[in-house]
């Protein structure tokens, strides 16, 4: 007997979270937690909903929590897209241009290839908020503009 969640429902987004979770805490044993030093220590994955960040001090460590992330999603019946995923591997404070991850047989592509935007920035090679901060000031500044051309108080200008 087969039950479906149709998509949309309150029921398929708290369905997808438990699920996500169970196979978070399965992978999370197959790479030790980042030491920061004075006993404070980072775990090695960052969940946010279906937004996975793997944080690993090593490359192989990184290989073996993908190949063990792709095993559980196929062996639960989903999938991941590499295409929609990005990498970036830092070794000594430099980009390392060397190390490719996969997922699900094609390579994860780096961000030196395909920038990605999460939570409303821009990620990319470059490792410097130079340019971030010249994109939110010009940001607030057309906002700015727009709530004082809008002509309401600004109190109820939450939206812009």
């Amino acid at each position: 007997m087969e039950i479906h969640t149709s998509m949309g429902s309150s029921i398929s987004v708290i369905l997808f979270g438990l699920t996500m979770e169970v196979i978070l805490r399965a992978a999370e044993g197959s790479a030790s937690p980042a030491d920061l030093g004075g006993g404070c220590y980072m775990p090695s994955l960052r969940v946010l909903m279906d937004d996975t960040t793997i944080l690993c001090f090593n490359g192989n460590q990184t290989c073996r929590m993908l190949l063990r992330l792709d095993t559980l999603m196929n062996w639960s019946r989903m999938s991941s897209n590499p295409k929609k995923s990005r990498s970036l591997s830092i070794k000594n404070s430099k980009l390392d241009e060397d190390v490719w991850f996969k997922i699900a047989s094609p390579d994860i592509p780096r961000t030196s290839q395909d920038p990605v935007k999460s939570l409303g920035r821009w990620y990319n090679s470059s490792l410097k908020d130079t340019k971030h901060e010249s994109e939110a000031l010009e940001q607030a500044s057309v906002r700015l503009q727009a709530i004082n051309k809008c002509g309401l108080s600004q109190s109820s200008c939450g939206h812009f």
